[in-house]
Order: C-alpha cells, then structure tokens, then sequence
C-alpha cells in the first residue's frame, strides 16, 4: 500500500521532525500503534493524535546522509508531498492488554474480543490490514456466516469443533477462507476457544449470517475455498532455540494465484529471508512460539507483522530463544469493498 500525505513543518531538529497535515484530515493507522516508513532511513511514525504525526530518528545521532534526507524532505518549511510503504507490527502483549468484552452480532452471546489492526468490524475500505482475536465461552457457537473479505484465520488456544461434520479444531490449526464463502459452525470446547481473523486490508468484512433472509444477495462471485491446514506442533524450549538452521514448511498452498501458508523454525539469534511481498498480495508473519524481532523490538507470543505488497523486503529475525512463525501469503484478486 501506498499513501500520500500533504504536510507542512511544526517543528524541526536533528531527531525529530513534527508534522501537521494542511487539510486537518485525520490521518491512517487510527489503531496501529507504530507503522515504519522509507521516508529517511532509520526513522519511524508514532501517532500521537487524529492530526498530529511525529518521524524520530530510531538512532541517537542521525549520519549526514539521514539529515541531508530529512533537510529535503523539509526544506524551507514549505508543505511537501512523500509517497510512504509501510510495515505494521502489532506486541502480541500489548494488544492482550487492551482485550474487550464484546456482543457477538449473530447470537447475542458476550465473550472476549482483541482488536489487533484496524476495526472490529467494517462495512466500508479503510486504510491498512484488520486483524482481530475472539475468545469464546465454553460451548458457545458461533453460526455459520461469510464476510466480504479473504482471510486467513489462526486456532490458537482451547478446543472446538468446525462446521456440521464437527472437525476437531485444536491449537494451532490454519483456515484459508475466500471471500463470499460460508463456514460454521465454529463451536467451542469446555476450555473455551481462542482465534484469531487477519485480513490484508480493511473492506467490507461485517459477518452475513446464513440463518438471516436475504444473505443470498449479498453473495459475490469467488472461488469458494475453505481450508483447514493439519495442526501445527511446536518445539518445546532448547530444541527451538539449538536448532542449526532455519526450515520452511507449508501447511497450504494454491500456485495458481499465489496463496500460501507456512511455518518457518529459527533458532536463537537467527534470520532469513521472507517470501517475496510482490509475489502475490503481501503477507503476515504471526509469532507462534519464541519471539520475533523487528527494528530492535522484541516482539512476543501471538504478535503479527503485515508485509504489503509494495514492499521491496522483510527480514524474519528470532530472539534468544528462536522463533517458530506461521507466515500467511494472501492471494492475488480484486478487492471487493
């Protein structure tokens, strides 16, 4: 994703430079709590309000060729204009911390809701990924329903059944839904169920239930896939963090149009390489066991990385302990918002 901002100086020094958009508009990302942008090296956006947008050097003392970067961008305080690509990273413990009682819309039932990226729910485009957690009471269904946008989605705690045949569902287990294709019902175990919904962007992703008239029209073309990978096992403490090198494995994939999903095993202090982002259209990296880090942060169990498409690169780099990451290439199609 790309996105053009028009802006004119507030302030300015070697560190940091503060931004106030002419037009007042609010600006994008109005729930990410960081995004990292090209538009100097080394520097990194942290929104402070609705109007307000601050780019800090990431480092104590920026280079020459940093400030001479910045001084372009800036020059005679006159408004200018940056194309921006960004990469989105969410602490899994941050976004816990913030953890809801939410309704669900098709039973009325209240369980546990984490919102991640984006909002909630959207029945419109917005800016950036939507990422979302549900935490569901013990038993509690969810009816079967479709939404209007791709999305793969995470079993990562409790236990549960999928669809009328009652497919185990234990942690971890992958599903790759297409847009406009019905699944459920999604039941939970005596523990409760924990899952996770993560969408490359923001569109119409509000829930059509099946049990509700009119659904029907409210269907789109789409290639109707609904897949569920076999559960994923993770590697207890030293076997993760001695591992020699790093290995793929794939749990999904469809060549035809890009789609793929697959866990990558790091031991300590190692990285590779991720897929192309260009590839087909972008990917999230979600930490599943060990942590992740990404421009000197640690990242945390069940923390996420979304890498659009646009970018040129990602390095996945584990902690001290390692890192075992499912990462989640979205397939090529046209956005249906």
């Amino acid at each position: 994703m790309s996105l053009t901002v028009d802006l004119t100086t507030e302030d300015v020094n070697d560190n940091e430079i503060r931004f106030i958009p002419r037009n007042q508009e609010r600006l994008p990302g109005n729930t990410a709590p960081m995004l990292f942008i090209r538009l100097a090296r080394s520097i990194e956006w942290n929104r402070c309000c609705s109007s307000e947008l601050v780019l800090r050097s990431t480092r104590d003392s920026p280079d020459a060729g940093e400030r001479i970067g910045i001084a372009d961008a800036v020059c005679g305080r006159m408004a200018v204009s940056r194309r921006l690509s960004m990469i989105y990273t969410r602490s899994g413990a941050d976004a816990l911390s913030r953890r809801d009682i939410v309704v669900s819309p098709g039973t009325g039932n209240q369980h546990w809701g984490t919102v991640f990226f984006g909002p909630r729910s959207s029945s419109a485009a917005g800016e950036g990924p939507q990422a979302t957690m549900s935490e569901l009471q013990p038993h509690e269904a969810v009816v079967p329903h479709f939404h209007g946008v791709t999305m793969f989605q995470l079993f990562i705690a409790g236990s549960g059944t999928l669809g009328n045949k009652q497919q185990p569902l234990e942690p971890l287990t992958v599903q790759f839904k297409d847009h406009h294709t019905a699944y459920g019902p999604i039941v939970a175990g005596p523990q409760g169920l924990s899952f996770v919904a993560m969408r490359m962007y923001t569109g119409n992703s509000e829930p059509v239930y099946l049990n509700k008239e009119g659904y029907r029209d409210r269907l789109k073309p789409s290639k109707r896939r609904h897949l569920t990978s076999e559960r994923v096992r993770f590697s207890i403490e030293p076997v993760l963090k001695e591992r020699a090198e790093p290995v793929w494995e794939t749990l999904l994939k469809d060549d035809s149009d890009g789609m793929h999903a697959q866990i990558v095993r790091l031991g300590a202090g190692q990285s590779v390489e991720g897929p192309n982002p260009g590839a087909a259209a972008g990917y999230y990296v979600f930490v599943g066991n060990g942590t992740l880090v990404h421009n000197d942060e640690e990242l945390p169990l069940w923390s996420m990385v979304v890498v659009e498409p646009n970018e040129e690169k990602f390095t996945i780099r584990s902690g001290e302990k390692g890192l075992e990451a499912l990462v989640l290439q979205y397939p090529r199609e046209e956005r249906n918002d």
